[in-house]
């Protein structure tokens, strides 16, 4: 007989930091995970913090069996995303239970009716509050190591998605792994230096004082809003937001690992960015439960300043529209990759791409790359 499940919804700190423990729990002996920043999880999920909150409604919950939590489940309604794609659609984020589709099944079906609550039509996830955050469930690639900035998940969560009923492929994101080259590849040289003569635009390396006194760190985040608008989901920054997204990774970034483009015609207006970090990965993996105190910090610095791993995340790419078939593109990977050649840096992992983005995939055509992890977000209609 199934002992019986009880759905508890997050109503105070104490319980908020169950939900987040329950996921470092649940992966302590999965080699290829890495564990979440817990103060990243903690600001992300308070809604004193999380400038995402400010279109946004949520609300949180734990599974239950005999008194031990077997799952957990975020309900999201972003309303400017809603407003802005015309549709009513509730989010499910923060996904994780143990191989039970009892647990599994109860916990999607507490947002399907928590969303017809609030008029919802549609049901999509994993996503989070906003672009930025985590999205999609890994279905392919379960044996290559994670990384903090992406979902990972055990194999059974797919399955669990088909046992539960109703829910379809939405949208499928890859992670392409390249190869770093022994030198700049000679087509993308070329096109980067016409297109410098041409368009009269450069290459800027930022300091400090520009990213925070000047501006230049919310310049690229507000850039992203017009770069991203019409990718899946995508809902603007509020400028609070990018404000925190500015201090949560400009600030700390290695400089010599961001590029921007400028427009020399254009009082060196930015039209492009590019924004890596040294994996972090492995660094994570010694911190606990993804703590920093009292000895994460060291790997953490360690990792992004004196570049202990051999992987760079390509976390951010961008081009205003009117730039991108003037090949500024080129000018980015130019420069980055021959960054990325003098600190020795053997493979660069591209964040999730939608599988359909081909301008962007296009890219890894000039290097030797493969896809080595697929994640998908799955939709349910309510109606």
């Amino acid at each position: 007989m199934t002992q019986e499940i009880e759905i508890r919804k997050v109503e105070s700190l104490k319980d908020l930091k169950k939900f987040i423990q329950f996921r470092y729990d649940l992966y302590r002996d999965d080699p290829y995970d890495v564990p979440y920043l817990y103060f990243d999880e903690m600001n992300t999920l308070r809604r004193d913090r999380n400038a995402s909150f400010e279109d946004c409604d949520a609300d949180y919950f734990i599974a239950y069996r005999e008194g031990k939590a077997v799952g957990r489940v975020a309900a999201i309604i972003n309303h400017k995303a809603n407003e802005q794609w015309h549709n009513k659609v509730v989010r499910f984020g923060w996904f994780d239970f143990i191989d039970d589709a009892a647990v599994s099944s109860q916990l999607l079906s507490t947002v399907e009716q928590w969303g017809r609550e609030r008029g919802m039509e549609q049901m999509v996830g994993p996503m989070g509050f906003a672009d930025t955050d985590r999205e999609g469930m890994l279905i392919e690639g379960f044996d290559t190591l994670a990384t903090m900035y992406a979902s990972h998940n055990y194999p059974y969560y797919p399955r669990h998605m088909e046992l539960a009923g109703g829910f379809a492929k939405d949208n499928d994101y890859v992670q392409t792994m390249v190869k770093v080259p022994e030198k700049v590849p000679e087509k993308i040289l070329r096109v980067a230096q016409m297109v410098e003569k041409r368009h009269h635009l450069a290459i800027h390396k930022l300091t400090r004082k520009e990213l925070i006194r000047q501006g230049y760190g919310r310049e690229i985040f507000s850039m992203l809003n017009n770069t991203y608008h019409n990718l899946y989901e995508f809902a603007p920054l509020s400028e609070r937001k990018i404000d925190q997204l500015v201090e949560q990774y400009i600030k700390i970034a290695d400089l010599n690992l961001v590029s921007v483009v400028v427009d020399t015609t254009q009082n060196d207006k930015m039209v492009g960015f590019g924004i890596t970090f040294p994996s972090l990965s492995e660094a994570m993996k010694k911190t606990r439960d993804g703590r920093l105190f009292p000895f994460g910090w060291y790997h953490l610095l360690n990792a992004i300043y004196r570049h202990r791993s051999d992987t760079v995340d390509m976390l951010l790419l961008g081009v205003l529209p009117e730039y991108r078939a003037k090949g500024a593109n080129a000018m980015i990977f130019c420069d980055l990759v021959s960054q990325y050649i003098r600190y020795g840096f053997k493979w660069a992992q591209a964040m999730q791409q939608m599988e359909t983005n081909s301008n962007v995939l296009s890219n890894w055509n000039y290097f030797d790359s493969y896809i080595h992890r697929r994640l998908r977000c799955y939709k349910k209609h309510l109606r």
